[in-house]
């Protein structure tokens, strides 16, 4: 390991000779090195640095608030949330086709194909679509010419008022999480910005997900709710680990417990994000729901990324140094 030597005090002898003064040395490794290179850097620019987050969430809000007098809603929601048929077809077809010859018969078709893991063959087609199920069941048998049973499809309905009704339930238990996080965390830490500072985190990974799920094109299900739960917790889980490290322990300077708050947390959320991403690839030919729960994990985690390491540490930094 390479390192760099700090002379203190050097020698100075006389111009008569005399004995030296003695000389002091601080060795100084290369990875206290980049600690010191990255605290000079932090303490100069991380104020300017809380700018990207801010900004980012100022597009969000104005966003979403566009995409709700569009749409009236904050996400696209599949037919788990608003009502309609689900069927599953254990043939192989060319979904192209299928949606171009039904889109005026069924309201709001999509289609999705079903692979097989390994040989990437075609094995079902999923159709998913507003009509109720009598409906959609005589116009793909009408389609296909042959009659759908149990051995060769699948069918599910949901009513639009039990959707309608899970749909608000899944909204409540979102908003309870946030009051349960954010009375934990102010008990955690008892002082205002710290705990502030962990709940706008989590909100912003929130916001940011839903904002980047929307552009996507993405159709919320009731499973990407659940996600958005999880998503929580994972946020808060970084949040915690930065704001105990820095406000409850002792050793070292500012940077000194940033820097090592920082090797821990990064090490959590991209080993967590690695197993998202590496799930996803597996899951994405066979199944909706998993899919659509790790993607969101995945986006969730990223921003997690930015709002933990620049905007809760650029509002913590900026309280400890208010603080002393």
């Amino acid at each position: 390991m390479g390192s760099t030597v700090v002379s203190i005090s050097g020698f100075q002898p006389d111009d008569l000779g005399s004995s030296p003064s003695p000389r002091i040395y601080i060795k100084m490794t290369e990875q206290e090195k980049q600690k010191f290179n990255f605290g000079k850097f932090h303490d100069r620019y991380y104020k300017k640095l809380l700018l990207i987050p801010a900004l980012l969430l100022l597009f969000c809000f104005i966003y979403m608030g566009i995409f709700y007098s569009v749409n009236h809603d904050f996400i696209h929601k599949d037919i788990s949330l608003t009502g309609g048929t689900s069927v599953t077809i254990f043939e192989k077809l060319d979904v192209n086709v299928l949606e171009n010859s039904l889109s005026d018969s069924l309201d709001e078709l999509s289609t999705r194909e079903i692979y097989d893991l390994v040989t990437r063959e075609q094995k079902a087609v999923i159709i998913e679509t507003k009509s109720d199920g009598g409906v959609t069941k005589d116009v793909l048998e009408n389609y296909l010419g042959y009659d759908l049973d149990s051995e060769n499809s699948s069918f599910e309905f949901t009513g639009s008022g039990l959707s309608e009704s899970f749909y608000k339930q899944l909204l409540i238990a979102i908003l309870v999480a946030f009051i349960f996080m954010g009375i934990v965390v102010f008990i955690i830490f008892r002082t205002f910005v710290p705990s502030t500072a962990v709940i706008v985190s989590a909100v912003a990974d929130i916001v940011m997900t839903l904002v980047c799920v929307n552009l996507l094109g993405i159709k919320m299900s009731s499973a990407g709710i659940v996600a958005l739960l999880m998503l929580i917790g994972y946020s808060v889980d970084t949040d915690i680990l930065l704001t105990t490290r820095l406000l409850k322990r002792n050793n070292g300077d500012v940077n000194h417990r940033l820097f090592g708050a920082f090797k821990t947390g990064i090490t959590m959320t991209l080993t967590s994000l690695l197993a998202v991403v590496i799930a996803l690839i597996v899951v994405s030919s066979f199944s909706i729901i998993l899919t659509q729960i790790f993607s969101i994990l995945a986006i969730g985690l990223g921003f997690d990324i930015l709002n933990t390491w620049i905007t809760n540490v650029s509002i913590l930094k900026w309280y400890v140094e208010r603080k002393k």
